[in-house]
């Protein structure tokens, strides 16, 4: 898609949110290319609601509260 400059900065929201799903959109200064906005490779995908569950669920059996302390289940919870 291309799409001209000042389009393109008016409406940068929806084509941010476009690029995000996997489309490349051009943007051209008097009909001449200028720049392109692509999709971000590897980009931080969002987990679905029932994964961090799952990850939740799994945390919980491998820590058990009495014997930790609150900043020791933290660190636990970051090296997964």
């Amino acid at each position: 898609m291309e799409i001209g400059a000042f389009e393109a900065k008016t409406h940068l929201s929806a084509l941010l949110e476009r690029v995000s799903k996997g489309e490349t959109i051009t943007i051209t200064r008097h009909g001449v290319p200028a720049a392109m906005l692509v999709p971000v490779e590897g980009a931080g995908r969002r987990l679905a609601h029932a994964a961090v569950v799952a990850r939740m669920r799994d945390l919980r059996k491998r820590v058990k509260a009495d014997r930790m302390s609150v900043k020791e289940m933290i660190e636990e919870g970051r090296r997964i």
